[in-house]
């Protein structure tokens, strides 16, 4: 663990996994950042608890393992500190873990979990969502650099998702598939909508919503070029998580996009 700054103005931060690809990216965004102070960088081995209290951050940035992140975030609820979620491999039980944590400490301290901090990956997610309700079909192609532990993806998850939640509130039934055999072949099946991941040296992070009618169809498809594309959507959550106490799922959240 670095040393904190001494007496940083602006927005005190801490990142967790720190010395990974996202973290340290994020460390450099923070540093840069001109109403922001970078108070900690902490590793899988610093007691985080003594650090977060040390470091007297404001906020923490979690971009660890999905074996670490759900501990991690307990720590910073507890400790009083907003915190900012990266870090994949949640779930509906992890996430009401953390929401009956959040009502038992009662401090006002606030969580986003986003599976995507690209702006793009975010708009994304909501265009597909609101053309849903207006196809009969609905797949998902993700597709991710081969050192990514989870599949599918978050995003994909979280699209899914939302796209299940529209074609529901709409009346859609799901979407037709007359496959009988090798259904193995057709992906994950997310709330109803298949989802397909690809993982392939050179990729980073790349998402295809398809959509189709009988004569036409729609593809939605974002792509992230390097980790340098997520820092507006982490900046924008460290900015505005002191104002959103408890649980928020998805950076959609903190945008305005009525």
């Amino acid at each position: 663990m670095k040393e904190p700054q001494t007496d940083p103005a602006g927005i005190r931060v801490a990142v967790i996994g720190a010395r990974g690809r996202m973290g340290s990216t994020v460390c450099k965004a923070v540093a840069d950042a001109p109403d922001m102070a970078l108070v900690a960088e902490i590793d899988q081995h610093d007691d985080l608890a003594r650090t977060l209290r040390d470091s007297r951050a404001d906020v923490a940035v979690d971009f660890s393992v999905p074996s670490a992140t759900e501990a991690n975030v307990m720590t910073a609820i507890d400790a009083g500190v907003h915190i900012v979620v990266g870090a994949t491999g949640w779930d509906d039980d992890s996430l009401g873990r953390v929401a009956a944590r959040l009502r038992e400490a009662a401090n006002g301290a606030g969580v986003l979990v986003a599976p995507n901090f690209s702006l793009s990956a975010v708009l994304t997610m909501t265009f597909a969502a609101k053309a849903a309700r207006y196809f009969e079909s609905v797949e998902i192609i993700e597709l991710h650099h081969p050192a990514k532990v989870d599949a599918p993806s978050g995003t994909a998850k979280h699209t899914a998702a939302a796209i299940a939640r529209a074609r529901r509130d709409a009346g859609r039934g799901p979407s037709p598939d007359a496959t009988e055999s090798g259904f193995e072949a057709r992906g994950a099946v997310v709330d109803g909508v298949h989802v397909h991941a690809v993982r392939l040296r050179g990729l980073v992070a790349h998402e295809e919503v398809l959509l189709g009618n009988p004569g036409e169809q729609l593809v939605i498809r974002q792509d992230s070029f390097e980790r340098t594309s997520f820092m507006p959507g982490v900046l924008l959550g460290i900015r505005q998580i002191a104002s959103r106490p408890g649980l928020t799922v998805g950076l959609e959240h903190f945008l305005d996009l009525a």
